[in-house]
């Protein structure tokens, strides 16, 4: 497993993060029907947005995952924010970024991912709208353009709370 590289930037990304007043908030409507709608959309069975802190990444609304958050060191989403384009895996087993990563190797045995990464300012990332399959998949250009559609109505909304109410 390859670690994500920490973007130089990180410190002023992580100001941007906390800026936004949204870390360990309780779950809102206006997220949980982006991932909802994203999951149904690409018939996945798990769809999150994903918030990179310093040590975590955090779960402000999901589809099809228990658990809140899981550690930056084993994140896709780590990898996903250091860079404005989508990050796509169409089988993380052959990838050596992450065919040995836990979540690949044990439950949930994820295999696809698709992160789009949610930029708040030029250059600052905070996290990513991403999609995941247990299976392997292809992503088109459809897909690709109804995923940072929503992406963009996230970012919306993370900047303008209440723009989608």
């Amino acid at each position: 497993m390859l670690p994500a590289p920490i973007p130089t930037n990180d410190d002023e990304r992580l100001q941007a993060l906390r800026a936004l007043l949204i870390l360990d908030t309780p779950p809102e409507e206006r997220f949980d029907r982006i991932v909802q709608f994203a999951a149904d959309e690409f018939d996945l069975p798990i769809a999150l947005v994903s918030l990179v802190d310093r040590d975590r990444q955090w779960f402000k609304a999901k589809v099809g995952v228990d658990v809140c958050e899981t550690g930056r060191d084993i994140s896709f989403c780590g990898h996903a924010i250091g860079s404005n384009e989508v990050l796509l895996v169409p089988d993380a087993t052959l990838d050596p970024r992450f065919a040995d990563n836990p979540l690949v190797t044990g439950p949930p045995f994820l295999r696809f991912y698709a992160g789009a990464p949610l930029e708040t300012r030029p250059g600052l990332r905070v996290g990513t709208l991403c999609l995941i399959d247990t299976r392997p998949r292809t992503f088109d250009a459809m897909d690709l353009a109804i995923l940072q559609s929503l992406r963009d109505l996230l970012v919306g909304e993370l900047l303008e709370p209440g723009s989608l109410r």
